[in-house]
């Protein structure tokens, strides 16, 4: 679709709205891998992507962004039809849509994110779904197998090694809090004072050691800013076993989203390579897990104890 079809849409998605509907202003499109999102005045509308609903829960999403709304952590949701998938939320005015550049030039973004993370963990929230690693890689092969794309080369050894890894968790569970499990930098909106956390189309019930681990890979952080995240997260210095599973959730998030970049791929998004990009997803994970850091981290959550995490 092209551009000025996608603003078409939104102009017409717009007028059914009636909080929107005497908006006769500028639309902007904004980012957006699988989704229509555009400005509105002051407002963010999101229009859900084709074949979303494949494997999107749309009331899942709804509670989980009205609740972050509540925490303090993601805009007002202004209005939201779980049936259609289209929301409207509160556009963060002087705010800055991150990337990895972003996250590298602004300083303190590393910090604040780790501190929105933290608030979130810590609101008491309960998102309906659980975000479950091994039970998503089990849902998206079965669906990637009624569809015409291939798996990268290796990925089934790959996924038997990770056995070892759902051992350990196992083993050594951390209570579920409400996450966001899907950190891309482009769902972080920093005022220089505050990073506010948009889209939980993925959200659940999760480890909270995954949203910092995957953020370090989404944000192709450096060892000084994962740090710094870390540090902010946690007040001061975190055990050794809650730095291996954030390292393990680093391959783990690889392994997790090569999938869904067949998935797209398979779905014709357009919006990026998704071939190059599932295969490099996997090539990082294939090469985080052959590292003695990553079976160092293996073995501190595998000996780890309940009082270590």
């Amino acid at each position: 679709m092209s551009e000025e079809a996608e603003i078409a849409l939104a102009r017409e998605t717009v007028k059914r709205i009636p909080l929107l509907a005497g908006h006769d202003g500028p639309v902007e499109r904004l980012g957006g891998l699988t989704n229509l999102v555009f400005r509105v005045g002051d407002h963010c509308l999101r229009i859900p992507g084709k074949g979303t609903e494949e494997y999107i829960d749309r009331i899942n999403e709804m509670i989980a962004t009205e609740a972050a709304a509540h925490a303090g952590v993601g805009p007002d949701v202004l209005y939201a039809d779980a049936s259609s998938g289209i929301f409207v939320s509160r556009f963060v005015r002087g705010g800055v849509t991150m990337t990895p550049a972003l996250f590298r030039s602004i300083e303190g973004a590393p910090a604040r994110a780790g501190q929105a993370f933290r608030k979130l963990h810590a609101s008491g929230a309960v998102f309906p779904a659980r975000f479950e690693l091994f039970s998503m890689i089990d849902s998206y092969l079965g669906l990637i197998a009624t569809k015409s794309v291939a798996l990268p080369n290796g990925y089934g050894d790959v996924l038997k090694a990770a056995e070892a890894v759902r051992a350990a968790l196992s083993a050594h569970p951390l209570p579920n809090v409400a996450c966001h499990c899907d950190p891309l930098c482009e769902n972080f909106i920093d005022t220089g004072h505050r990073m506010w956390i948009v889209d939980w189309e993925y959200s659940g019930m999760n480890d909270p050691m995954w949203d910092l681990g995957d953020l370090s890979v989404e944000g192709e952080f450096d060892s000084k800013q994962e740090e710094e995240m870390i540090l902010a997260y946690f007040g001061g210095e975190p055990s050794a076993a809650e730095r291996g599973r954030i390292i393990i959730y680093k391959a783990m998030c690889d392994l997790l989203w090569t999938l869904w970049g067949l998935i797209q791929l398979a779905n014709d998004n357009p919006a990026d390579d998704f071939r190059s990009y599932a295969d490099n997803r996997f090539a990082r994970c294939r090469s985080l897990m052959g590292t003695s850091q990553f079976a160092e981290a293996l073995e501190a959550v595998a000996t780890s104890k309940s009082t270590d995490t």
